[in-house]
Order: structure tokens, then sequence, then C-alpha cells
């Protein structure tokens, strides 16, 4: 079964969340956590939460994915922009355990002048500060395109957060196609190729779901600019490549192209069609 949804807001509550999917064509989504430019979370509604798990589970959605906001950076050079983004990731962790089983994604950070290795110590450092064992949520680290002073543009940086994690069977990846293409890895024309890596390096077991984008930029460009289904550099039949791969057609995918919600009702319906 093709899992496929979109980004959606998460201030109406679950139930909105799923019923705007379901309305859609989708039986997945993804939503912020709280404002992706970060700060407090609203209250959670415990009885939405139950509400959303039962109509989860008569309507045929599997899994739904949580986004951390952009703006934390838990390899910062300041320590308190790092306890910021240890105390929200905490807290969002706790959150999500009223949907329990599903996942939480986020932008591994940038290192600001500090180097590579500096900034995945400080990753896997707040990783095993928040990780907790009884915990039913997997946490994501997402590919990154490479722009400025990122971390996680290559597959061996991911690699050497996982292995510094000590609940390391609590963590897994997105794979973003636009930030793949953008930091130089060839989707379009050597998918296997890609996926031969990501396997030697991770391990395509850790590959737990899949932001599909275009990207407005050409491979290896480090830009991260997302561009709708079909009007970018990949192009419609490299996004097809990548959601029929037999390594990559069971996981769940997730449109972050510049659409409303009319927009993702048209790309949807396009991509489960042509699929």
């Amino acid at each position: 079964m093709l899992k496929i949804g979109c980004h959606l807001s998460a201030s109406a509550g679950f139930m909105h969340m799923g019923k705007e999917i379901v309305s859609i064509g989708g039986n997945t989504f993804q939503f912020f956590t709280r404002n992706p430019r970060g700060g407090s979370a609203k209250p959670l509604d415990e009885a939405d939460a139950a509400a959303f798990r039962r109509f989860a589970e008569e309507n045929g959605i599997p899994v739904i994915l949580a986004h951390a906001p952009y703006t934390l950076n838990g390899c910062s050079a300041d320590p308190g922009i790092r306890d910021f983004a240890t105390r929200t990731m905490a807290d969002d962790l706790a959150r999500m355990e009223a949907v329990p089983g599903n996942l939480y994604n986020f932008h591994p950070g940038s290192h600001v002048g500090q180097g590579i290795e500096a900034g995945i110590e400080m990753i896997a450092g707040m990783l095993n500060t928040i990780l907790k064992a009884e915990q039913r949520t997997t946490v994501l680290l997402e590919t990154m395109a490479g722009k400025g002073s990122e971390v996680g543009s290559r597959f061996e940086e991911l690699r050497e957060i996982l292995d510094r994690v000590v609940l390391s069977e609590k963590m897994g990846v997105c794979m973003d196609t636009c930030h793949v293409n953008d930091a130089g890895y060839d989707i379009v024309n050597d998918l296997d190729g890609v996926l031969t890596a990501f396997d030697k390096v991770i391990g395509l077991e850790r590959l737990k779901a899949v932001h599909i984008n275009d990207s407005k930029n050409p491979l290896g460009a480090r830009k991260d600019r997302h561009e709708k289904i079909g009007e970018g550099t990949i192009g419609t039949e490299g996004i097809l490549r990548v959601m029929r791969h037999e390594a990559l057609r069971e996981l769940p995918f997730y449109l972050e192209t510049p659409n409303e919600l009319d927009g993702y009702e048209r790309e949807i319906r396009m991509l489960k069609e042509l699929y």
C-alpha cells in the first residue's frame, strides 16, 4: 500500500489533521510540533489525541511524522541555544507518547564554524540526554543539503551520529529528495548507486521515511530550495523512481513542496495515479 501525505498545520489538533489528509486522498501526514521558528507549544489535548488514535485505525493511517522546529540547533556554539534545543526536543518526545509508535524528524544542526566533528559530538550528546528506553517514538535524522555549516549532508556524518547514540535502536533516518540532490547524490541518474552507498554507510533498515520534493537547483548546488513535483531538476519521473524502488516503496512519503492544501491534493492524486 502506498503511504503518501503532506505537511499540515497542527494548530487545530490531531483529529483535524487526520480528517484533512483523508479529505485530499492521503493516508499519512507530517506536522510541526510547534511554531516552526521555535517557541512554546500549546497544551496537549489528550482527548483529541485519543480520538485521533481511533480515527487513524478506522481510516488506515498507519503512521504520522512530527517535525521539530527549524530553529533548533543542538550543535550551536551558544550553550543557551543548545539547551533550548535539548529541552524542546525532550518536551516534544514526551508529548508524542500521546500518539505512540510514530516518527519524529529533526534537522541535525549547523556547527557554525566549530567543525563537523564537534557538531557530531554535540548532536549525539543531546540525543543521549533526551532519548528514553521506554519511549515509543522513533527519532529521525534528516539528510541535509549542505548549505552553510550544516551537519548531515553526507551519509557518513549521519552514521557517526548514530554510532555515538547509546539508545541507537530508537533512531532512524529520513531522506529528503531535494536535500540529497542538492548535496550531490545523483538520485535522478544513479538511484541504485545512491541507495547502495546509503546501505553500505548507514544501512537501509535505518531509513524510515522519505520527503518527496523536487529541487529548484542542480545536482550538488548545496542550496535547499524545494520545488513542486515535476517543476524542478529532479522531475516527476525521478520522484516516481524513488517511490517505486523496491527498497523504498513501503516507506511513508511526505510532500514538502511549496503548496497550499489544494496543491497538495493535486500532487497526491497525480502521484497515486502514476505510481
